[in-house]
């Protein structure tokens, strides 16, 4: 009898496509490909990646205006919780930016697919990694828009974590300085981090009432309510006025019930039985 694992990067992957996922950009599809491939690699960074499915699927499915990633007026994304990149794969190739080769070759040797994002694969802006720096990255991004009269949207989301970072912060008094109106943030406001959970590492409450002071325009939202974060992104004034930001509110290993709220996902892989379990709880 085949182990769980080569049915996983055998049968079920390689057949993989957009076609086949019957409708393609959908949480629960997303959530599949994020343990399947996690599975396979024997990689952790599950919980992180957990966390934002919902919130991808919205930005890719209903928000970002990207016909072609490689149009110079098309939105821009900065994953600045580059650890999470394999939720960003997952929604790459369930738009079709991606094969499934390249998705299953996540992790593997000489593949562009590693823990955290490179530019150089298809869809993907910016390398990222070091906490603290996609916004500042996507700052930059917003204001050379502007410059070059496009009107373009850039979009970052970071971790509340990043919300420990100084860089994060110069990056919010100068987007607000510059009133960068076509820059949007969201806060993946799960709570934790790599060593503990955020409130008990570095307090970051009232975290909505911070940003305000630093002259943004922030809404608190259901990070894992796909439409209520596409009709509230949609209500923005993305051409005049300040900065935005979402600190919606999520779920450390989303969907899983064993993985919720727990620190040790945000490293850990996944035993055959922790994998059996995991895509049970999310095919409902």
């Amino acid at each position: 009898m085949a182990s769980v694992r080569s049915e996983s990067t055998s049968t079920r992957s390689s057949s993989l496509s957009p076609r086949s996922l019957m409708g393609g950009m959908e949480p629960r599809r997303l959530r599949r490909l994020i343990l399947e491939r996690s599975f396979a690699a024997r990689v952790g960074h599950i919980g992180s990646a957990l966390s934002i499915a919902d919130i991808l699927v919205a930005l890719y499915g209903e928000v970002l205006r990207v016909a072609d990633p490689e149009a110079p007026d098309r939105d821009r994304f900065v994953l600045s919780k580059g650890h999470a990149a394999l939720a960003l794969y997952g929604a790459l190739f369930l738009r079709g930016w991606l094969t499934s080769e390249e998705l299953n070759s996540y992790c593997a040797d000489g593949t562009l697919l590693g823990v955290h994002p490179e530019h150089h694969l298809r869809g993907v802006d910016f390398s990222t990694g070091s906490l603290g720096h996609g916004l500042p990255i996507g700052a930059g991004a917003a204001l050379a828009a502007r410059l070059d009269g496009s009107e373009r949207r850039v979009f970052v989301l970071v971790s509340d974590a990043e919300c420990n970072e100084g860089a994060l912060w110069e990056a919010i008094m100068f987007a607000a300085h510059h009133r960068l109106a076509n820059l949007i943030a969201i806060v993946d406001l799960n709570g934790q981090q790599a060593l503990g959970y955020t409130e008990q590492v570095l307090s970051l409450t009232p975290l909505d009432a911070r940003w305000r002071a630093f002259g943004w325009d922030v809404h608190e939202v259901d990070g894992h309510d796909v439409d209520g974060l596409a009709r509230t992104i949609a209500s923005l004034d993305t051409r005049s006025g300040p900065p935005h930001v979402l600190v919606a509110r999520t779920v450390f290993g989303k969907g899983v019930s064993y993985m919720e709220r727990q620190l040790k996902w945000h490293y850990w892989p996944m035993s055959d039985e922790e994998y059996r379990q995991a895509l049970a709880e999310i095919a409902g």
